[in-house]
């Protein structure tokens, strides 16, 4: 797309599904404007992947400057309040935030409710419940502000207001509607959100997963191997679980290339919806070519 129609001086937004090419146009905004490249991607933040994650390259990270990528631990929590208050020391110079992860970006313009963490003994006791009774005993259980305005048919949603409920006594709702006012209101920035036509970012992925492969996204799987935890937030990076069990022998390379493929156009899908449900007041570009 053109960037001459972007602002040169208000922050710059930019979100995507993954393989949209958020990143090359963040390098060409940050060429053009001075700017700091920001990451805005949950993922990203690992250092134990940079291949899969396709974080930018050793030698992208030396032409332009970079912030809040590959900088935390693979074992570390990280959460958006983290990358919140990593944020603010970074708000006082020109910047593109750039990533796929739309939390990030509601937090960012609409504010996030602090909300304490939740002990690990409290996500233990919720884990084990859910796996034994399923997601509806823990709905059952939630405070009636918070039963009427969550996604009933989201799992993971309704475990985290059960655990927050659990370890603090009071609603998600309750913590929600004491929200702070937002760092970057929509007003103050452009905000872009890339809109690409589906076979387009479809053949995307699939030439980006194999150039992945040659760039070495086997060899850091197996890097990752020997402290596997598929309960961590860094395993959940697309493609890896997939080839972490062609490293155990439990899919041939065949199948695991073919699975970890169809996770990222799937991973895209549940990116595009989000979009499409979230961000209606930012500006669409649609791809390829306009």
């Amino acid at each position: 797309m053109r960037i001459d129609g972007i602002s040169r001086e208000a922050p710059v937004l930019l979100a995507g599904p993954t393989a949209s090419g958020k990143s090359a146009l963040a390098m060409e905004l940050a060429a053009r404007d001075g700017r700091l490249i920001v990451n805005a991607d949950a993922l990203q933040v690992y250092g134990n992947w940079r291949v899969l994650t396709a974080r930018p390259s050793p030698s992208d990270e030396a032409a332009l400057p970079h912030e809040l990528y590959g900088h935390i631990a693979r074992d570390a929590p990280y959460s958006v309040g983290h990358w919140l208050r990593e944020l603010d020391a970074l708000l006082g110079r020109p910047v593109v935030i750039v990533g796929g992860t739309g939390l990030n970006f509601s937090a960012l313009i609409r504010g996030l409710a602090e909300i304490p963490e939740v002990p690990q003994s409290v996500r233990a006791e919720a884990d084990a419940r859910r796996a034994a009774e399923g997601h509806a005993s823990l709905l059952a259980e939630l405070d009636p502000p918070t039963a009427a305005r969550i996604d009933r048919l989201n799992p993971v949603r309704i475990q985290r207001a059960w655990e927050v409920l659990r370890a603090t006594g009071r609603g998600l709702a309750s913590w929600q509607d004491a929200t702070p006012a937002p760092r970057l209101p929509l007003g103050q920035v452009e905000a872009l959100v890339l809109v690409p036509e589906v076979a387009w970012l479809n053949d995307r992925i699939d030439r980006r997963f194999r150039q992945m492969l040659t760039d070495g996204a086997l060899e850091e799987a197996r890097a990752n191997l020997p402290e596997w935890d598929p309960h961590l937030p860094s395993s959940k990076a697309i493609g890896g679980p997939e080839l972490i069990a062609h490293l155990r022998g439990e899919l041939t390379w065949a199948a695991a290339a073919d699975a970890a493929t169809l996770a990222s156009r799937q991973y895209a899908k549940r990116q595009r919806t989000w979009f499409r449900s979230n961000m209606k007041d930012w500006r669409q570009v649609s791809l390829p070519g306009q």
